[in-house]
């Protein structure tokens, strides 16, 4: 039987599909701007009704974050799904003033939004921030005083909160009932303008007396409020990772989303959820009014900037939701018995 032989042409030399190497392969690791970001989630889906003021609101609260950042902090928009005059805000910024912009076309829901661009953060500090928050001069200095001082924080707020001593908070009743911090109840004057024009702000009736005592911490000269509220938040990023759930909360606002995924994780990893002694911020809601225009050009407190120092690098062990419960509530009935109030 004869053999078939098949010759194939020599085929045609092509050039390589690569020459040399990546340069980036042989330069050293990322080295980070800032410890900390901020990530700002806006929605205004359009400016009529509900939303009419918003964008002046939003735009305030960028323009007073600008202002305040001496480049301690790098800041995160993401654009949740609004009208085309919120974009054009957004677009109109510089690199500088704004290093990431996010855009979902549609809105995929507020806690979803928030935490998926903090989880793609590799700061120390992620502060978790509404669209209508007002900052005012200084107000990271005196969180990062807040987070050196007490090794145990898990969240700090620059809003200071007279009310959420039992929320959350049961990791700082660990803290103060084996007296690693100091606890008692103060009066601070101080704070009353500002602590009324919050409560107006998420419809509470205001309070009448500027001597009225607040929960107050206090390790190596330093200062806190216990607990906060979740306008604004700056929490450790090893939060996200360890106690904030790994499914999607699908959740547009509100139910029991930032409980979920914001207030109870940090006090699930035995972490302390405080505010500043005195207040650094505000909460705008959807209306702007005259005094407000005043503070991103206010005058700066003598506060230091300060590095943070690094968390433990350590895993942290996370109790069941069940032993997590009856800890929260025997830590909470002892403190109850031990500062009567």
């Amino acid at each position: 039987m004869e053999k078939t032989i098949v010759i194939f042409p020599e085929a045609e030399k092509k050039p390589p599909m690569r020459t040399g190497s990546n340069p980036q392969k042989t330069q050293k690791k990322i080295a980070l701007k800032t410890n900390h970001r901020v990530v700002v989630v806006v929605f205004i889906p359009a400016l009529t009704g509900y939303y009419q003021n918003s964008l002046e609101v939003f735009e305030l609260c960028i323009k007073s974050l600008i202002l305040a950042n001496n480049g301690h902090y790098s800041i995160t928009l993401v654009n949740n799904g609004s009208c085309s005059e919120v974009e054009d805000l957004i677009e109109s910024y510089s690199s500088e003033e704004i290093d990431c912009i996010i855009h979902h076309r549609q809105n995929i829901g507020k806690i979803d939004a928030l935490v998926g661009a903090a989880r793609g953060a590799r700061e120390e500090l992620i502060t978790l921030s509404d669209a209508d928050i007002l900052y005012k001069p200084n107000w990271d200095s005196a969180i990062y005083e807040i987070f050196n001082a007490f090794k145990k924080a898990g969240s700090v707020s620059p809003i200071s909160f007279r009310h959420g001593l039992f929320y959350g908070t049961s990791s700082v009743f660990k803290q103060i009932l084996f007296g690693r911090i100091k606890f008692s109840y103060l009066p601070v004057p101080e704070n009353f303008d500002d602590q009324n024009k919050y409560l107006s702000s998420i419809n509470w009736n205001n309070e009448k007396n500027d001597q009225v005592k607040w929960p107050i911490v206090s390790r190596n000269g330093v200062r806190a409020i216990v607990g906060s509220g979740h306008q604004v938040i700056t929490i450790k990023r090893e939060v996200l990772f360890s106690t904030v759930p790994k499914i999607p909360s699908l959740t547009l606002v509100g139910g029991d989303s930032e409980n979920k995924y914001i207030d109870e994780p940090i006090d699930k990893a035995g972490l302390m959820r405080l505010s500043t002694y005195q207040n650094f911020a505000y909460h705008m809601g959807n209306q702007v009014e005259d005094w407000m225009h005043n503070i991103p050009s206010g005058q700066k407190l003598n506060i230091q900037s300060q590095d943070i120092s690094p968390s433990e690098k350590k895993k942290r062990k996370t109790p069941s939701h069940k032993v997590y419960i009856l800890k929260k509530h025997l830590l909470k009935t002892l403190f109850k018995l031990r500062y009567p109030g």
